[in-house]
């Protein structure tokens, strides 16, 4: 069976959890047009500024800081700071072909606590919860990337 092909349970493990966390992201994305529309402001560049079709009323204002939309974006910045490092650790992982169980542990545990992170600051929970739930990830991300070390070390 190839390492890489959806019939590996642990290949497919990996890319539900990658594509669960790729689409997270995106929709992030999505997520800040739609409270910029919302609220009509939150928006970073001048041109955004000008008179058109979805701006009918456009005002200097429009370009002032909102931390409706500006929430948005800092969860968005953190899921980019951390996102690279679970697609590769994650990918490195199950090319060392560990038990599956382990495997669907650390990847959905990875899934989990992001997403539990990303509520935790949209909801506007203390640093302490979204710092221990980034924990979780980054452990996990630790955990991962010492397993593919020693194993390329062993090899």
């Amino acid at each position: 069976m190839d390492k890489l092909s959806f019939q590996n349970p642990l290949f497919a493990t990996y890319a539900v959890a990658a594509s669960i966390m790729i689409l997270k992201a995106v929709l992030m994305s999505w997520l800040t047009v739609v409270r910029m529309m919302q609220v009509k402001g939150g928006f970073r560049s001048p041109e955004d500024v000008r008179k058109t079709v979805l701006n009918p009323n456009p005002s200097p204002e429009q370009l002032a800081p909102n931390e409706y939309v500006d929430r948005i974006r800092r969860i968005q910045l953190n899921d980019l700071e951390n996102l690279p490092y679970f697609l590769i650790a994650g990918f490195l992982f199950i090319l060392t072909q560990p038990s599956l169980r382990l495997a669907q542990w650390l990847l959905y545990g990875y899934v989990v606590s992001r997403l539990l992170h990303f509520a935790a600051y949209f909801t506007a929970r203390t640093h302490d919860t979204r710092a221990t739930l980034w924990t979780v990830g980054s452990a996990i991300l630790i955990f991962m990337t010492c397993w593919t070390l020693s194993a390329a070390w062993g090899a």
